[in-house]
């Protein structure tokens, strides 16, 4: 659902504001923070693109599935951010482009999460069918359904609209989610949707943590080491849930905010919106990518080989 953010551009950003220093500063905060975690997630795209062995591998194609989302989400945010933020009206057909990638990428996260845990639940339930079960042609054809899930609630926005009014379409409005409802049902579907999805993924993560346990403390379990890491790696899981989760809050936090002093309230909500939308889904593929111990060396030697080539040029200039 772009509708956190979408909502939060509404109420930061839709109202022409004087340009001050304070301004200026949250801007380029804002989009600094973007930057930086975009740069670092194409750095770990790029390292696990390096390695023929993370290419073939079912458990890092979904990882570097969740980079390229994140990757896109960031950058459709920072988009929509700053066009906000500077006031720029969009043409409609534009901005319904636009806002179906953000909430199409916000949705395909707890689902790619939920994929990549029932892809750990395969692998230590049934080793032996693991590589017959997952095989990148059936990984593929996964994220292909992530998408198409993803980008139902929004697409039914788009096609209600179109069928509305096609003229309206090409009138120019702020960018934001709200912008394409012309009736309430279309919130009250995308709020139905959404918590019908996080409590699918929930489930799906609680019943393999549980298969995973349980395995882990059989006996004829063979090997309770790689257990116990993909327990770890479900848990994480469900941290990465939390984290997309905390997108939801932020139109209640924005509302118990509302109840302060008008001063008070304008700093506040400036830190909701950076806090509960921006920095936990900037963390949440960084937090799994070092976690892994392969790809950590993998990206470390990627980084340490880069720094010494550069070296080396600079000592023969």
């Amino acid at each position: 659902m772009s509708g956190p953010l979408g909502l939060a551009v509404v109420h930061m950003q839709s109202i022409r504001l004087v340009i001050t220093e304070e301004r200026i500063f949250k801007m380029f905060l804002v989009l600094g923070t973007h930057l930086l975690f975009l740069n670092i997630n194409l750095a770990m795209m790029f390292t696990l693109w390096m390695k023929p062995s993370f290419r073939n591998t079912t458990r890092y194609i979904l990882f570097a599935h969740m980079l390229f989302n994140d990757s896109l989400h960031l950058a459709m945010g920072m988009l929509l951010y700053t066009l906000g933020a500077l006031y720029v009206l969009v043409v409609r057909v534009a901005c319904a482009f636009m806002v179906l990638l953000s909430s199409s990428t916000f949705t395909n996260a707890p689902l790619n999460l939920a994929v990549m845990s029932l892809e750990r639940y395969t692998a230590i339930c049934f080793p032996l069918r693991h590589s017959e079960l997952a095989t990148t042609g059936r990984t593929r054809q996964a994220v292909v359904l992530v998408w198409a899930l993803g980008i139902v609630n929004v697409l039914i926005d788009v096609c209600a609209l179109f069928l509305a009014g096609p003229s309206f379409f090409l009138s120019p409005a702020v960018c934001t989610l709200e912008q394409l409802h012309t009736a309430g049902w279309q919130q009250e579907k995308g709020t139905a949707l959404n918590t019908l999805l996080f409590v699918a993924v929930a489930a799906v993560l609680i019943y393999t943590y549980v298969a995973i346990v349980m395995e882990a403390r059989s006996a004829s379990s063979s090997d309770p080491r790689s257990a116990r890491r993909a327990l770890h790696t479900v848990l994480l899981h469900v941290l990465q849930l939390g984290l997309c989760l905390m997108s939801f809050l932020y139109v209640e936090l924005e509302a118990l905010l509302a109840k302060l002093p008008p001063a008070v309230f304008v700093q506040l909500r400036f830190v909701n919106f950076f806090v509960v939308l921006i920095l936990p889904r900037c963390l949440s593929s960084i937090i799994y990518g070092l976690r892994d111990e392969a790809f950590r060396a993998a990206l470390w030697q990627h980084f340490t080989c880069r720094s010494v080539r550069r070296v080396g040029l600079s000592t023969k200039n």
